[in-house]
């Protein structure tokens, strides 16, 4: 294993992100149907709560499952890593803790929501402009790392590096 442990092009890592988003439309709609079958709901908002709750657990087994094992599909495809801040592997309590801090791509959004009534075409130009924002913010890390993951104590590499 090469120590050379630079990021991806942040072009790279975000297309890797929206693919990443792609595939889990897929985990989500399944594990929704799922929910709903078993809970027997008859309309979108019965137990909208307890499916939210489900599905931040799918999501949440989703990543620490992938992150342990160093990649997710969309990382295979993009040839990205995910390994601790020493190239090794992660330990699932580590790729527990990335996944608990990468919901900041997505809270501060959701909380400036609650006290405005926003359109829906507003909303996500407001989700795009954090998004876009936080993205850009890895450009001032000194290894060019998401700040969430350099909280983890995680890091995105090139899987070709590692090979």
């Amino acid at each position: 294993m090469t120590s050379d442990l630079t990021a991806p092009s942040l072009r790279r890592r975000m297309a890797c992100w929206a693919y990443e988003g792609l595939l889990l439309f897929g985990v989500l709609f399944i594990s929704g149907y799922l929910f709903s079958t078993l809970s027997q709901s008859r309309h979108a908002l019965d137990n909208r709560h307890g499916l939210q709750a489900f599905l931040f657990l799918v999501i949440g087994i989703y990543f620490t499952w992938f992150g342990h094992k160093g990649q997710t599909l969309a990382m295979k495809t993009w040839h990205i890593r995910l390994v601790d801040t020493t190239g090794q592997v992660l330990s699932q309590k580590r790729a527990l803790l990335r996944y608990v801090l990468s919901w900041v791509w997505f809270i501060p959004p959701l909380a400036a929501l609650t006290p405005f009534s926003l359109s829906a075409s507003e909303t996500i130009l407001l989700f795009l402009g954090w998004v876009a924002v936080w993205a850009l913010l890895s450009r001032l890390h000194p290894e060019r790392q998401f700040w969430h993951d350099a909280l983890a104590g995680t890091r995105l590499v090139s899987a070709e590096l590692l090979s």
